[in-house]
């Protein structure tokens, strides 16, 4: 089941299912150590009538977060029971802390005891083996703790003097047939149980009295922490504080942060500029607070190969950052680079991928080929658009100026690496794909290598080395002349997706599938947009990529073999990808002459909003048949393709308007906003 409505500090990531059940909590890193490991948490109510969790089908949900914030709206209601209620979940902005507002209407025209359960599965380090769940009499809280990671569980009842529940229970679950503490609630009443250990959950209960007609709040609230005393700090916050304090300054934190984006976005159509905005808030939510930009935290892919998309991938983190630069959120991407410059390896390459702790992550490259020689388990896009996007960092944040440091420690062995790492026609030497499935030279990782070292032939001439900034950009030439020589088919009139080279023959052998990662020939400025093979590839892939269902958008390459639904490739080359569909809108928003010409790429744009949850999380891909999410979601590399085309699509909109194109466009429609650096 897809994840939702992330919130996070940093620190703490909270996710949800499709129900609104929390699935997903991740601390002290994001991305790392999920304390609850997929397993389902659940939130339920009594009253006298019956009793429901919150994923009963008849309850109805509206989900949602608030304008421009990372605090969620949660609208829900049980008619039956006469019972309507909102969640509001946010995870506060200064301290590690869980909050949960429910505002609880009474339907009925009598007054009712209503009591509700919020109840946690955790496994602590990420395993359920070893864990202590007990009642904390001091605390009024359960307390979960193994090693040094604990816990805490608490509520606040609008009709109690101080924070504590009405009942609680611990247990054991998984073992012995035993399904959880939660079921223990059903009834309406906790058994009480005061400790467990092992493979453990618990549920706290909250009772409240209902007037006929009426509306109250209760909260709840999750601590974490290192050490009991930390928890017991944040417990003391929260008897102080008060939990509204904490999440009111939570929301008009992200409020304020989300709005100081250096674009006009009030000059965006509302849908887009909601979305926007959206974008960013999900974006900061896997980003960790030292530097580590996560590709998705969503555990339910867990169910598929055992391993997750919690890692750092130095290519899906230079192109968040570059978005988040571009939006002007310059201490982000600061970290990012200080993290990639601490992992670079002393040869000048970056691995496969990274725990967000900085150390190596999972990896299914070998690093030998198929005939016993050593090769290395790399993806040389990965170490070119870090040194790309860098440069860009420094001219966008106008600190260029105190750039040597990074000049000398990252951008010189990166450089010096990319340099050596060719064979004798100039192309870079194989390494694996972006997609991550094939061992070759790409025309995607050829286009990041000629962006990185442009960047860095730059970033020599700033600071005045002059010999190696001639070298830098002589040897981007010869990986330019040796591209149009290779890696153009000249029969078929535009360019190959790779080159695999075979030891038989001794040369290279062409593919020629179709592959919109393409794109990069253009867009990292390997060739001009105007070149008519770029034209030309361009058309094609647009031609035999979009997927011909009623759901469109557009497949990664022909014949995409993960998550496959349909072997009609004619009709579904693959499943649509949010991110090469929004690839081909920047296509379209760089080759533009018009007002007129953008308006293709913007109804991309509005079918990456259809296809997104309510909530604006965007899936890596989605079904071509239903529009379902597929694969992780939300994925961070989704929302930053979003959001690079929306600064792309107003600078050339203002632009246009500049000329004096925008003759007959109504201005309180198609609106514009300040350039940006490419």
């Amino acid at each position: 089941m897809a994840r939702d409505l992330p919130i996070g500090n940093g620190n703490v990531l909270i996710n949800f299912d499709a129900a609104y059940n929390i699935r997903d909590m991740y601390y002290p890193l994001v991305g790392q150590e999920n304390q609850s490991s997929d397993h389902l948490s659940h939130f339920g109510i009594w009253c006298p009538e019956g009793f429901f969790w919150i994923d009963d089908p008849e309850v109805s949900k509206k989900l949602n977060y608030l304008e421009d914030s990372l605090v969620t709206n949660a609208d829900c209601a049980h008619e039956r029971l006469g019972l309507s209620f909102v969640i509001r979940d946010g995870v506060d902005v200064q301290q590690n802390v869980f909050l949960r507002k429910v505002k609880v209407e009474n339907r009925f025209d009598v007054e009712r005891e209503i009591k509700l359960y919020f109840h946690l599965d955790l496994q602590i380090y990420g395993n359920g083996v070893g864990d202590t769940i007990y009642y904390d009499p001091e605390l009024n809280s359960l307390l979960f703790y193994k090693g040094h990671r604990y816990m805490s569980l608490s509520c606040l009842s609008p009709d109690a003097e101080k924070a504590m529940p009405s009942g609680y229970a611990t247990g054991q679950k998984g073992i012995h047939g035993l399904e959880g503490t939660w079921r223990d609630a059903e009834d309406g009443h906790l058994g009480g149980n005061a400790i467990a250990q092992g493979s453990v959950d618990g549920v706290i209960e909250l009772t409240m009295k209902l007037p006929p007609k009426s509306v109250k709040e209760a909260w709840f609230w999750v601590c974490f922490g290192r050490t009991k005393q930390e928890v017991e700090r944040l417990e003391r916050l929260l008897r102080t504080a008060t939990p509204q304090a904490l999440l009111q300054r939570t929301h008009d934190h992200w409020v304020k942060w989300v709005n100081q984006d250096a674009h006009q976005l009030s000059l965006l159509k509302p849908d887009l500029e909601s979305f926007y905005k959206r974008c960013l808030l999900i974006t900061r939510t896997n980003v960790d607070n030292r530097g580590a930009i996560i590709a998705a935290n969503d555990s339910d892919i867990l169910k598929f190969a055992k391993d997750t998309y919690s890692y750092m991938w130095p290519r899906d983190g230079a192109l968040v950052s570059h978005a988040l630069d571009r939006a002007g959120y310059y201490e982000l991407s600061r970290k990012f680079f200080d993290f990639c410059i601490k992992v670079l390896t002393p040869e000048g390459y970056l691995m496969h991928k990274y725990n967000p702790d900085s150390s190596v992550g999972s990896s299914w490259h070998p690093w030998v080929d198929s005939r016993g020689n050593k090769q290395l388990a790399i993806q040389e896009d990965e170490t070119a658009l870090v040194l790309y996007t860098l440069w860009h960092h420094h001219k966008l944040a106008g600190t260029i100026e105190s750039s040597r440091e990074d000049y000398e420690k990252f951008v010189k062995p990166a450089a010096d690496f990319l340099v050596r790492y060719r064979d004798a026609s100039g192309l870079p030497l194989p390494s694996y794909d972006l997609w991550e499935e094939r061992y070759g030279v790409l025309a995607f990782t050829v286009s990041s290598v000629y962006a990185g070292l442009i960047a860095a032939a730059r970033f020599a001439e700033y600071h005045q080395d002059k010999v190696r900034s001639i070298y830098y950009a002589d040897i981007a030439g010869q990986v330019k002349k040796a591209a149009e020589q290779h890696l153009y088919a000249p029969d078929q009139n535009r360019f190959l997706r790779a080159l695999y080279w075979n030891y038989e023959q001794n040369t290279y052998v062409p593919d020629y599938t179709l592959d919109m990662s393409m794109y990069a020939l253009f867009d990292f400025g390997l060739f001009e947009l105007e070149d008519p093979r770029i034209v030309a590839t361009m058309k094609i892939l647009k031609e035999k990529l979009w997927v011909q269902t009623d759901i469109g958008g557009i497949a990664r390459y022909e014949n995409d073999y993960y998550h496959q639904v349909t072997n009609d490739v004619a009709k579904v080359p693959g499943n649509p990808w949010f991110i090469c569909t929004l690839w081909y809108a920047e296509w379209l928003v760089a080759s533009a002459k018009t007002v007129q010409d953008l308006l293709e790429a913007e109804k991309l744009m509005r079918w990456a909003i259809l296809h997104a949850a309510p909530s604006g999380a965007m899936a890596e891909q989605v079904h071509p048949f239903t529009g379902e999410p597929m694969s992780v979601s939300p994925l961070t590399w989704s929302h930053a393709s979003f959001i690079k085309v929306t600064q792309e699509y107003l600078s050339k909109l203002k632009l246009l308007t500049s000329k004096g194109t925008k003759q007959a466009v109504d201005a309180s429609e198609d609106k514009v906003l300040e350039p940006v650096v490419h």
